[in-house]
């Protein structure tokens, strides 16, 4: 009988906070039967021989390169058995039965595709823009001025009432196989970044449902492996571009072209 849950995991240079995640997912999914499944990026700290050796359960893939997230996430995603598929960042914290309640909200209604939690960061407050709408224009706008301004936008809802959304974050999200088999798996064109916001577009505009669950809280460490990363600014915009150029019209490909182009150079130097 195939494993109720598929936990896909990719890992670069995050050792201590992979062996960390893997103790954890028991609790985390019981009663569900989980199998796991850890994508490692050629790390240079000796994630994979740690898993080897501690997690023989863990099915464990090792890259030559590192190939990004998405591709990675779809290897795993091909080697999975599970009816739900999670992709989980390896520097989160999860509590005890946080995994189960959230495949809970997914199987209360067949139209939903995926469900993310609420993050947290390490102090306890709200993960900065982990779920939400679209990047259109009228959201990069704000996103700009709240980043000049030195106020980072800490979305949380005046409730915490389950709903629908736009997106939610790739560092815990929770997926119907089914959907995934309609859509697609992530866009390998990708590397970093807006990954999670374009598999979302296409899971609504193929007829799914987008759900934040904030009854259910996971911290997120965050940007532990992309600190090693210099690169990390370029990819977020390479990454933004690319999106639009996939699913926005030339109009708001010219306003993301000169707002980029005015941001770098309010920020020069500082």
């Amino acid at each position: 009988m195939p494993p109720d849950l598929s936990i896909i995991i990719v890992s670069w240079n995050v050792r201590d906070y992979l062996a960390a995640v893997l103790q954890q997912l028991s609790a985390a999914t019981h009663p569900l039967r989980a199998e796991v499944i850890v994508i490692d990026n050629a790390s240079a700290d000796g994630s994979a021989g740690m898993v080897r050796s501690d997690f023989p359960e863990v099915t464990l893939i090792e890259n030559r390169e590192n190939v990004g997230f998405a591709r990675a996430s779809n290897q795993g995603i091909a080697a999975a058995q599970g009816r739900c598929l999670l992709l989980l960042n390896p520097d989160t914290l999860l509590p005890s039965g946080a995994i189960a309640r959230l495949v809970d909200l997914l199987e209360t209604a067949a139209d939903i595709g995926a469900v993310g939690p609420r993050l947290l960061l390490p102090d306890g407050a709200p993960q900065p823009r982990t779920f939400g709408h679209d990047p259109r224009p009228r959201w990069l706008i704000r996103m700009g001025i709240e980043r000049l301004l030195a106020r980072p936008h800490a979305v949380a809802l005046a409730n915490d009432l389950a709903r629908p959304v736009d997106w939610v974050s790739g560092a815990c999200l929770l997926l119907r196989r089914q959907a995934i088999a309609q859509v697609g798996s992530l866009d390998e064109t990708i590397f970093l970044y807006f990954e999670d916001n374009d598999l979302c577009l296409r899971l609504r505009r193929a007829g799914w449902q987008v759900w934040y669950q904030p009854q259910v809280t996971i911290t997120h460490i965050g940007g532990q492996s992309t600190r090693h990363n210099p690169a990390a600014g370029a990819a977020y915009r390479q990454s933004l571009r690319y999106f639009y150029r996939k699913h926005y019209g030339p109009a708001a490909n010219l306003f993301l072209r000169l707002a980029l182009s005015l941001y770098a150079r309010l920020t020069r130097g500082t």
